[in-house]
């Protein structure tokens, strides 16, 4: 018989409706239950891609034994922690006070029946290894010690409760006078944490931290740090030559278990690629390398073709959708360039003269929006597939052998370093660009175009072989925080490439979100299969403004500015500590948890209340309106302490710091389609930071005031720092000199 979690929308919950655990979903009905049977609840929290919870549902929660346990001395919870990140982030943060370790999933926590937690950890084996007890006999033991010791639990709880609330960011001065010096402090901490010889930060494991990257390439550009600009640039090439980056299919897993990129858990979250594209995209703007553009062309490829719903509705087509396992020993944990030939156009791309990516004609992006009608965006890929982590994307050398001619077998073997050991186990290997273009080429005596050909055409026949097998899993439901992070990427990549099919999706996606998302004036969080619940998080809020900013650059819409300030409006009504400054993760009406966060330390993705001061201080540019920019500045005078301590856990406020002190320019165009095409071509190259531009069709009527600006005979240009705006431009040169 199924347990609780049989009509729940998260595949993650779904996925264990038939475990022989008595599973419950996080609710009030469920901790009234707890609170009547005075038994202590057993809270594990994962999710859907997670490799590591496969892993301990498989050992343990499918085992009836184990269940048995579990059922007979606690009430078993179960939590998606993409659904509902408010409870993890309290029991993450909880774990590492009580444990003094990181967390990480699955995380496993035991809790008073109001809630409290007393004792946690993450991954716990069946049989005891890996230095970790037995499942089954912790268990009994947890049972043993909440019966035992009930007093010294609930003082420990309360000690617990008030450490919790002292991690809260405490109210300075309404007197701070905010200033840059944080900024310097992020880019000398981020440099000596940077990994000189394998791009990115720190060692193993080594993650993506795209909101270091950005405020890094952003103080490159306002303050000319060539060193700064080489960690971006470096730590992008490294990341994309990596086994971290999908060779033939495109995206990025969560993070690399190895310093060097070589070996992820393969799963691949929205948010990552999101994050990713948007920066790919200014890398490209900032170098000119047409690597950057590759990979933002196949990122962009692989969102269309496999993350995007066709109709805005979970299908449930995910190839294996059982619970998976594999036999890797480590549980997830929380959180001079090299020439290589990743300048090589890739299948189906198109160089012009300049080495540079063309976009496909206009015909061919109109006959896309016809045919390919696509909406929200998917949450997540699996790691495993067959039960085994990578086996989707990891290869025998003889099974490539077999794929390729003799001349695109020895082209392929020097590229991607099947001539070197396998990398992965059950001596296979997890493709990684392994030598330059230069090397292979003067070896196997090619020209650059026959090396092209041949590279080209071998990718083809293994990508074609590879969508031969059992895929991964895939988590069909749609977060409205992941999907603004991902409509963000995919409309600057839009604007930068100009590519109309890359905008088409991203103003699905964001209509999708509006209309099943946005009920009443208030913002849900997820929906799947025709049900949109759960109360909207901050980051739900501050992403999808931030994102229809971006989607206003790429073209305006005016229900995109009519929508960002429906949110912008409801952030600050439900979100906002007036009195303190600042942003409260949840909502003023929102389930009373044991403590009520406010984040500004950037995790996988960047904090929430960095994003809400940026896009804020952007809307109140486009509209006029101070409210909006003067939020922003309490939120940055409340977090300013722990930046001027630790700016670079806080890049993204940094980032909305330096706007703060030097506003946005806010650049116009005004005229017919046509005529502004020029003028928009010539911006796309240019990495400016620091400009909101709107491009404004001569029909576009009920403007507010900063953006009606008047029609003329020709294409003008309106270009303002601050308060003050210079005369009309009509000469795209002047225009250019004036940004330059």
């Amino acid at each position: 018989m199924p347990n609780h979690l049989a009509q729940e929308t998260s595949p993650y919950l779904q996925q264990h409706a038939d475990n022989p655990v008595d599973w419950y979903a996080w609710n009030p009905e469920t901790l009234q239950i707890s609170r009547e049977q005075n038994k202590p609840i057993l809270l594990s929290i994962g999710y859907s891609a997670c490799h590591w919870c496969h892993v301990m549902a498989h050992e343990s929660f499918e085992d009836a034994e184990v269940a048995a346990v579990m059922n007979e001395h606690f009430i078993n919870i179960k939590v998606d922690r993409e659904e509902r990140p408010d409870l993890d982030q309290v029991y993450q943060t909880a774990h590492h006070m009580l444990t003094q370790r990181n967390g990480g999933w699955p995380l496993t926590m035991f809790l008073s029946p109001d809630g409290t937690p007393f004792f946690g950890g993450t991954y716990f084996p069946k049989q005891a290894r890996y230095n970790l007890p037995a499942f089954p006999d912790l268990l009994k033991r947890v049972a043993q010690v909440y019966a035992e010791n009930r007093a010294e639990l609930a003082a420990q709880g309360q000690h617990l409760i008030k450490a919790l609330a002292e991690t809260l960011p405490r109210p300075g001065s309404s007197e701070v006078l905010l200033n840059d010096s944080p900024l310097a402090l992020a880019v000398r901490q981020h440099s000596e944490n940077f990994d000189s010889v394998n791009g990115g930060f720190g060692g193993a494991p080594k993650f993506l931290h795209p909101a270091e990257l950005d405020l890094l390439l952003r103080r490159s550009h306002a303050t000319r740090d060539k060193q700064a600009l080489h960690i971006v640039h470096y730590t992008l090439q490294q990341m994309a030559h990596g086994g971290l980056y999908d060779q033939l299919g495109g995206g990025f897993c969560r993070y690399s278990v190895d310093e060097r990129w070589d070996i992820p858990h393969f799963e691949k979250m929205l948010y990552d690629n999101g994050l990713l594209l948007g920066l790919y995209c200014d890398a490209w703007q900032s170098s000119g390398d047409p690597m950057f553009a590759r990979v933002v062309e196949q990122t962009a490829a692989w969102v269309l073709r496999e993350m995007q719903s066709p109709d805005g509705h979970g299908t449930n087509t995910s190839a294996d959708d059982e619970v998976r396992h594999t036999r890797l020993p480590h549980p997830n944990p929380l959180p001079q360039r090299t020439p290589l030939s990743n300048s090589l156009p890739q299948a189906g791309e198109r160089t012009n003269e300049k080495g540079n990516l063309e976009s496909p004609g206009e015909g061919a992006n109109e006959s896309l929006r016809e045919t390919n009608v696509k909406r929200g965006y998917y949450s997540s890929l699996d790691a495993d597939s067959e039960h085994e982590e990578g086996k989707f994307y990891v290869w025998q050398r003889d099974e490539i052998r077999a794929l390729l001619s003799a001349e695109e077998y020895a082209l392929i073997a020097a590229y991607y370093g099947l001539d070197n050991p396998a990398n992965f186990e059950h001596h296979a290997w997890n493709l990684r660009v392994s030598a330059s273009f230069e090397e292979i080429a003067q070896r196997l005596v090619l020209s650059t175009e026959q090396e092209s050909a041949l590279l080209v055409s071998a990718r083809q026949k293994l990508f074609a072989a590879r969508e031969q097998r059992i895929r991964p899993g895939r988590d069909e439901k749609i977060l409205g925080a992941w999907n603004g992070l991902m409509i963000t990427g995919m409309a600057r990549a839009a604007r930068v490439f100009n590519r109309p099919d890359w905008l088409h999706s991203a103003q699905r996606a964001m209509d999708f979100v509006r209309n099943t998302l946005w009920r009443d004036g208030k913002l849900l969080a997820t929906y799947k299969d025709g049900k949109a619940h759960l109360n909207a998080y901050l980051d739900d809020h501050a992403f999808l403004l931030n994102a229809l900013l971006e989607l206003l650059q790429a073209e305006f819409r005016g229900t995109d500015l009519a929508f960002a300030v429906q949110l912008a409006d409801a952030l600050l009504a439900r979100f906002e500590d007036k009195q303190s400054g600042g942003f409260f993760f949840t909502s003023h009406d929102h389930e009373i948890l044991i403590q009520r966060n406010k984040i500004g330390q950037d995790n996988a993705t960047p904090a929430g209340n960095g994003i809400a001061a940026q896009a804020l201080l952007r809307l109140s540019l486009l509209t006029g309106e101070i409210k909006y920019s003067e939020a922003a500045e309490r939120c940055l005078k409340l977090f300013f302490p722990a930046l001027q301590q630790s700016a670079a856990y806080h890049s993204s406020l940094c980032t909305a710091l330096a706007e703060y002190l030097q506003p946005a320019s806010l650049l116009i165009l005004r005229g017919t389609p046509g005529a502004t095409t020029a003028w928009q071509n010539a911006l796309r190259s240019r990495y400016l930071p620091g400009v909101m531009t709107i491009v404004l069709a001569d029909d576009v009527a009920d403007l507010p005031e900063v953006l009606a600006k008047p029609r003329g005979e020709k294409t003008t240009a309106w270009l303002c720092h601050g308060t003050q705006c210079l005369p009309p431009i009509t000469d795209l040169d002047e225009l250019l000199e004036q940004l330059d």
